[in-house]
């Protein structure tokens, strides 16, 4: 999937850098970001518990808030840019590495992101294991899901603060809001409106 996303961002490179307008890094690829780069994604596959929309917040802490490679609202576009592909939230990743290093950077930030999961796989059977032996362990992964909740919200939070400016993104927010509390499996369904509505809303004007 990150493959995918890689290619169909490499064969749109100019549009995308326009559209997001990401400083220098616009203009080309910058190789000296790789080890940076590396190093960030692997924390961020490391530490990204309960839910892919957990990430952003990292995201931003580190690009926007830590390493100054983004602003906010260049954040939520590529968060939004990685929702038109399978497994939007980590394509992401793919996504911003090769804004910041080119293919090198794409392919190493999906491995980084990745390589912490796939080392953890092994100790899975072991770790269910332990919660099922072990109430404190059982404890504490409940003080986990609470925080990840908690993230969730905050992240949804600056989200908002930086996409719903003016009535009608306000107006679509309510309505995708309800529309997934009332039927959880609509979520490909309201994406997809959201899209419409964001062309029509264009072709109006």
């Amino acid at each position: 999937m990150a493959l995918v996303t890689l290619l169909r961002v490499y064969a749109k490179r100019r549009t995308v850098s326009t559209i997001l307008m990401i400083g220098t890094s616009a203009s080309g690829p910058h190789p000296e970001r790789l080890v940076q780069l590396i190093l960030t994604f692997l924390k961020l596959g490391a530490v990204s518990f309960g839910s892919g929309y957990v990430l952003f917040a990292f995201l931003q802490s580190d690009f926007v808030t830590g390493l100054h490679w983004l602003k906010p609202r260049q954040l939520v576009d590529a968060v939004a840019i990685g929702q038109v592909t399978p497994g939007p939230v980590f394509t992401t990743a793919t996504f911003l590495g090769y804004l910041f290093a080119g293919v090198p950077g794409a392919l190493l930030a999906t491995f980084a992101i990745f390589l912490p999961g796939f080392a953890l796989v092994p100790l899975l059977s072991r770790l269910v294991e332990l919660l099922d032996t072990r109430p404190v362990l059982r404890t504490l992964l409940d003080g986990v899901n609470a925080a990840v909740i908690g993230i969730i919200v905050g992240v949804g939070y600056q989200l908002g603060l930086a996409s719903i400016q003016g009535w009608l993104p306000a107006v679509v927010a309510v309505l995708a809001f309800l529309l997934v509390v009332w039927k959880p499996l609509a979520l490909p369904a309201v994406v997809l409106g959201g899209a419409l509505m964001g062309l029509a809303t264009v072709a109006v004007r």
